[in-house]
């Protein structure tokens, strides 16, 4: 599968927001064009660190409208069709569908919560409705419902998935996912979410990473790829430490926890860094400020990524 679009370093892209939130374009387009250039294989729009779970469905179809114009067909699009219930993800698959995505993500679904058969006439249901390729986003975390490999193996044998996007946290269902699907014929791009675990995952067999931490480092997470598929795997852990140090920025919040820690950290380091105009936040999570954010800046800086002498921002 090494002809695949959908392998490499994909990363979930962060939105930002003016004040008083809205779509941000000029810094959209600034940040979607600065990981492109850093070498990116792919972007991912509306997953979690897209802050999906708290856009209405005209907000959802601006920024995908938006990101594929901007994109222009430069690296694949992937987008997320994350939603309670079966109708209403076909619902959104259709809609992206509609804007020229290159392929879908969806979650198991997540309020009337079902068990393994439900799951699976979930994802049949969607494949039924598209002819996109579609990534099974395993997020147990979020959604309550850990997608086992038995099911994703089925799943691909029968063409309903033609990817995994692994944020389980489950390292060990994701090497018996690997194995299993290379004795099938590797059907599956296995791509994991883990911004601190990546080299380990590559040397595993996964096809590629979607680390929204690349939002504020895209450079490092390429050169890691590339260092992967050269083999040379000294250099990959040397570049997944620095990455690693990089993420504590989202363990120095103090403020919140969660999805406000760890977006929050983000959009604050775009934001010192001068990719995003605001670190503004969805309601109802309040965007980081004070104390979190010099503490955000100092992990920046001491990895290299502002200049030492640059001053804390404090105000938009």
């Amino acid at each position: 599968m090494a002809d695949s679009p959908f392998r490499g370093v994909i990363p979930p892209v962060i939105i930002p927001l003016t004040a008083d939130r809205h779509l941000d374009l000029e810094s959209f387009e600034l940040s979607i064009n600065r990981m492109i250039d850093a070498g990116v294989d792919g972007l991912f729009f509306l997953g979690s660190s897209g802050e999906v779970a708290f856009l209405t469905d005209a907000q959802r179809h601006q920024v995908l409208n938006e990101a594929v114009n901007i994109v222009n067909g430069r690296v694949p699009v992937m987008a997320g069709i994350i939603d309670m219930e079966t109708l209403r993800v076909v619902d959104q698959a259709k809609h992206a569908e509609d804007y020229g995505v290159d392929a879908l993500v969806a979650t198991a679904p997540f309020y009337a919560l079902g068990g393994p058969k439900e799951t699976e006439r979930h994802f049949r249901a969607i494949r039924e409705n598209t002819s996109l390729p579609l990534f099974a986003y395993d997020l147990p975390v979020c959604v309550h419902t850990k997608l086992d490999p038995d099911l994703l193996i089925r799943l691909a044998k029968d063409g309903v998935i033609q990817g995994v996007k692994d944020s389980s946290g489950d390292d060990v269902q994701f090497r018996w996912l690997v194995i299993e699907n290379e004795e099938i014929g590797h059907p599956l791009q296995l791509l994991t979410g883990h911004e601190v675990c990546v080299d380990g995952a590559y040397l595993a067999g996964a096809d590629g990473s979607v680390p929204g931490l690349a939002n504020v480092d895209p450079y490092s997470y390429v050169e890691q790829w590339k260092a992967a598929q050269a083999g040379d795997w000294p250099r990959v852990k040397e570049l997944q430490d620095h990455l690693a140090r990089l993420m504590t920025l989202t363990r120095r919040v103090r403020a919140t926890v969660g999805f406000g820690a760890g977006v929050g950290a983000f959009k604050t380091a775009l934001w010192q860094m001068g990719v995003f105009e605001t670190n503004q936040m969805r309601e109802p999570v309040r965007a980081l400020e004070g104390k979190d954010v010099e503490e955000i800046v100092a992990v920046l800086k001491a990895e290299g990524l502002m200049d030492p002498e640059a001053p804390v921002k404090t105000e938009y």
